[in-house]
């Protein structure tokens, strides 16, 4: 059986499915390994309409791929470390991507593919009520 392409993401009460991108073969090969990940999303310091999850030094030896500044909606992506701390950034509207050292680019690896009607409320969720749990599985391919 083929590995699955597909990730199954409950973020808060919100149920999101997700595609990996062939253009960061490296990232996506890393997270598979994470999975499943359970984290806390928390809203973003500086980069706009998205969540991150904050790595501080962590080092995936990962390198730079299919790196953006300025991810649409629905897009995951992983900055792997350098001026910045390591992160997962969750994109829920507008966003260019930024610490305080200035603008970043990050490797997109993941785009949800479902329940994306559903990301604005949970950015709204995650910015007005705190940090809400994340859970990133992969979907198993039925026969």
């Amino acid at each position: 059986m083929a590995d699955s392409n597909t990730v199954r993401i409950t973020a808060g009460p919100y149920k999101l499915l997700a595609t990996f991108e062939s253009a960061a073969p490296k990232t996506v090969e890393l997270f598979r390994t994470l999975l499943p990940y359970r984290q806390k999303l928390i809203h973003v310091r500086w980069s706009g309409e998205a969540m991150w999850i904050p790595l501080g030094e962590t080092n995936f030896g990962v390198p730079f791929e299919n790196h953006t500044a300025h991810p649409a909606s629905g897009q995951i992506l992983l900055y792997p470390g350098g001026i910045s701390e390591t992160e997962f950034l969750f994109c829920y509207g507008g966003v260019s991507f930024g610490s305080k050292m200035g603008p970043l680019a990050a490797n997109h690896f993941l785009t949800i593919t479902e329940g994306s009607e559903d990301l604005h409320d949970l950015g709204q969720l995650v910015l007005w009520k705190g940090a809400q749990e994340v859970l990133f599985e992969l979907v198993e391919n039925e026969t």
